[in-house]
């Protein structure tokens, strides 16, 4: 049987939702057919070949588990693998190939491509978003000119660095408030913030730049949130399009994961006409933005009936309460069977 590792943890703020997002991955794959491999990375960043009990992956104690071994991708590429001490780095080091690996990393370190590119230099096939396109979808800056470029619309934005805060202030005068500040790498809406008067930017870029040195500043969009969950590489599978209704603010990290003033409906509250053109719109932009093996697109509908490009999650939540396996079961595949279709497309 072919071994598939999961990667899980990672030196991110979304830490926690990698875990969650790991053992659904780990629960669902079909061990008739492929053995589990997983690879934890702890919040400073050192690797772990993980054999003990799964459960200990949500609760945040797995790394404090006898099974837990120190390991670490290996370069070379006649292996594709990774190298195991179980005695410590004082014992012999034992080699352990690899056919295919998830990623299930979100955010900085996991999902911009640093770890996709390690695992394509040690020639392990990722299932997921290749180097170029997760770096390229985790900068908003980036990832929007390719989509404009597609022929989406694109919220008007500015893209300014720490040390140029003054220009920035001014161009942001033009665009016009309320502007939404955000980091430029960054996943969960983690450092966003909307801004709704000058008074309130200088806290807001304050708040971006701890997260990156790099901000951009983005008109708001009247409408709503909805998003398109992609599973394919030529040839495309889409969910049903969801749709968030918000009650106050907007999308953020605390909203995405306890829905206190919000909530999602999956099918989106629209025509079957307009369902299918968000879904298409989905598909350009994943195809833009070279995804592969599955992502989430986000965009906005506006009253006027305008889709406009929000951003792409290339490692999106995984869990049975997120939005990328709602829209698949609603489109009736499976999370179990998601995860099983991510792996043969690999291997």
């Amino acid at each position: 049987m072919k071994r598939i590792a999961v990667l899980f943890g990672g030196c991110s703020s979304e830490y926690e939702v990698s875990l969650q997002s790991a053992y659904s991955v780990i629960t669902n794959i079909d061990r008739t057919k492929y053995i589990p491999v997983l690879i934890g990375i702890n919040r400073i960043g050192k690797w772990y070949l993980f054999e003990g009990k799964e459960d200990t992956i949500l609760n945040d104690t797995w790394h404090q588990q006898k099974e837990c071994y120190e390991a670490t991708i290996s370069m070379d590429k006649s292996l594709h693998g990774i190298i195991v001490w179980r005695n410590g780095k004082e014992g012999k080091a034992e080699e352990l190939a690899i056919s295919a690996a998830l990623p299930m990393l979100h955010g900085k370190n996991g999902e911009d491509g640093t770890v996709q590119g390690a695992l394509e230099l040690a020639g392990i096939p990722v299932i997921g978003c290749n180097t170029v396109s997760s770096a390229v979808c985790m900068d908003k800056d980036m990832a929007h000119r390719l989509a404009k470029e597609a022929g989406v619309l694109v919220p008007k934005s500015i893209r300014f660095h720490k040390n140029n805060q003054e220009k920035a202030r001014e161009l942001i005068e033009q665009i016009g408030y309320p502007v939404f500040v955000k980091p430029l790498r960054a996943g969960s809406s983690f450092g966003i913030t909307k801004v709704d008067k000058k008074e309130d930017l200088k806290a807001a870029m304050e708040l971006a730049f701890s997260h990156d040195e790099v901000a951009v500043a983005e008109e708001m969009v009247e409408g709503f949130e909805v998003g398109c969950a992609v599973l394919g590489k030529e040839k495309l599978t889409v969910g049903e399009v969801d749709e968030i209704q918000l009650s106050q603010g907007f999308f953020d990290y605390t909203e995405k994961y306890t829905l206190k003033s919000s909530k999602i409906y999956v099918p989106a509250r629209i025509s079957k006409e307009k369902a299918e053109e968000i879904k298409n719109t989905g598909k350009i932009i994943y195809k833009a933005l070279g995804c592969s093996f599955f992502a989430r697109v986000d965009m906005f509908l506006t009253p006027k009936g305008e889709i406009y490009f929000n951003e792409v999650n290339t490692i999106p939540g995984f869990t049975e309460h997120s939005r990328y396996p709602g829209m698949m079961k609603a489109a009736g595949i499976s999370l179990r069977e998601v995860v099983n279709r991510l792996i043969e497309m690999a291997v």
